[in-house]
């Protein structure tokens, strides 16, 4: 047999390949478009069939799966025999699930929050949804009806928190139950439907040994990092939007001292905490007559009258910056917050602007000596192109020299490349420097060996030693 004889046989036999992965494809999208049909008529039957009686016995039945699913069988064997409709088991146990979900869940999104390998969920509009799994975006399969299916979601998530999304207030952010952050935006803002982004958070806390073993810090950046903590230095965690700068603060209050009173502040509470003595605090939007709003600002200064050991908010994006600073410089050590940037020194000319946008008339001299007394340290984090978070720089806030705050390096993260895997290659580097703030430590009862700033690159998982 010729070359070019098996070469047309081998092109004829893919072809038909190519026809029969279409057409299988095809089939399969008919079938699940009649499931979603079927799934939207007998959930719609259900509402308006169900008694009262029913009703109030999901929602008391709300965390005992069991009996709602045996009220939704019953209904689902009554409109099948009613329409003669016949399914596999396997797709009547997904029915079964799905409109379960529908009901006293998050519709398409309860098998997606319930995965514990998802890290956040994103809705653009009814068919398209993706999902991030080890920094990675993929899209899914999940599917919502129309626009309207989004929005009853969307009402679901914001009713318990008394917060709504409508042509009035058209974005929103907003938390789950389990903290998880919600940030839902809906036309006209949105041009492809209502858009819903989850960033959820972990089931169990993460601790400390969590961040070493993912490599977003080494062990004696922990080490330093809760000295500092126990030294009662001002800290301020910077970094882009997904970097991972709340799971290290989180992880970072966990070395407060239990016998510390706590006062968080955040938009949407997300902060996990366990501390006995801790009061957690949210902020409000307006209400539907523009009035109501708790902001930020306010809360901070609230704080500063609840006798707090530590204040700690979630995020600085504006003049609360301001109040946050003063009170760092009025004896509340060792408070803690984040703020969006891509390195310390950005940080800093951030925190001006912030400070700024407070509606005062504050030279920028005077700002900038409160921001060189108040912070005495700068997490700087980062996401690597492979999806993980690193701690890129631990640098020091010293003072202010002419009009500009000195700073110095005391860890730093350097990164050489990436592996066949794409997986990042580098270090964590000792800078050998020693902080000015050792006095801190020396008041507060914290000791680090003399040699422990000595210059020295660690070992990361997956990279090279030096």
């Amino acid at each position: 047999m010729s070359l070019l004889t098996r070469l047309g046989r081998n092109d004829g036999q893919n072809q038909q390949e190519e026809i029969f992965a279409a057409q299988n494809k095809a089939q399969q999208q008919v079938e699940e478009d009649i499931y979603q049909r079927l799934k939207y008529h007998i959930h719609q039957r259900i509402v308006v069939e169900m008694t009262p009686e029913e009703k109030n016995s999901l929602t008391v039945a709300k965390h005992n799966p069991r009996e709602v699913e045996q009220i939704i069988a019953r209904y689902c064997r009554q409109y099948l025999q009613a329409e003669s409709f016949t399914i596999p088991r396997g797709q009547k146990d997904r029915l079964i699930a799905d409109i379960r979900n529908e009901i006293i869940g998050l519709g398409p999104l309860e098998p997606l929050l319930q995965d514990d390998h998802i890290t956040e969920i994103i809705v653009n509009g009814p068919k398209k949804v993706f999902v991030e799994r080890q920094g990675k975006l993929t899209r899914t399969k999940v599917e919502f009806y129309d626009n309207n299916h989004i929005m009853n979601i969307a009402a679901r998530i914001l009713t318990p928190l008394g917060r709504r999304v409508d042509e009035l207030s058209p974005l929103v952010d907003a938390r789950l139950e389990d903290g998880s952050r919600v940030n839902i935006v809906i036309p006209p803002l949105s041009l492809v439907g209502p858009a819903i982004t989850i960033r959820k958070f972990s089931r169990k806390p993460l601790t400390v040994d969590n961040l070493i073993a993912y490599g977003t810090l080494d062990e004696k950046m922990a080490e330093f990092l809760q000295a500092c903590v126990k030294a009662r230095l001002n800290i301020l965690i910077s970094g882009g939007t997904g970097s991972g700068k709340t799971t290290t603060l989180n992880v970072i209050s966990s070395f407060i001292p239990e016998d510390e009173r706590i006062v968080t502040i955040e938009d949407a509470a997300e902060l996990k905490l366990q501390h006995d003595d801790l009061v957690p605090m949210e902020a409000r939007p307006a209400n539907i007559e523009g009035q109501g709003q708790i902001t930020i600002r306010d809360l901070v200064r609230n704080a500063l009258r609840m006798r707090p050991d530590r204040i700690i908010v979630g995020e600085v994006r504006s003049g609360e910056a301001l109040d946050m600073l003063q009170a760092m410089n009025t004896g509340h050590d060792g408070s803690l917050t984040t703020a969006h940037a891509n390195s310390p020194r950005d940080v800093l000319s951030r925190l001006e602007t912030m400070v700024l946008m407070s509606g005062l008339e504050i030279p920028s001299r005077a700002i900038r000596e409160q921001i060189s007394s108040a912070i005495d340290l700068i997490i700087q984090q980062s996401r690597m192109r492979d999806g993980s978070r690193k701690i890129t720089h631990i640098t020091e806030v010293q003072r202010l020299e002419g009009n500009t705050i000195t700073m110095q390096d005391v860890f730093r993260y350097e990164q050489q490349g990436y592996d066949e895997q794409g997986k990042a290659i580098g270090r964590f580097v000792s800078t050998g420097l020693r902080p000015g703030f050792m006095e801190k430590f020396a008041v507060n009862g914290v000791d680090l060996p003399d040699n422990f700033f000595a210059a020295a690159a660690s070992r990361e998982r997956g990279a090279f030693s030096c």
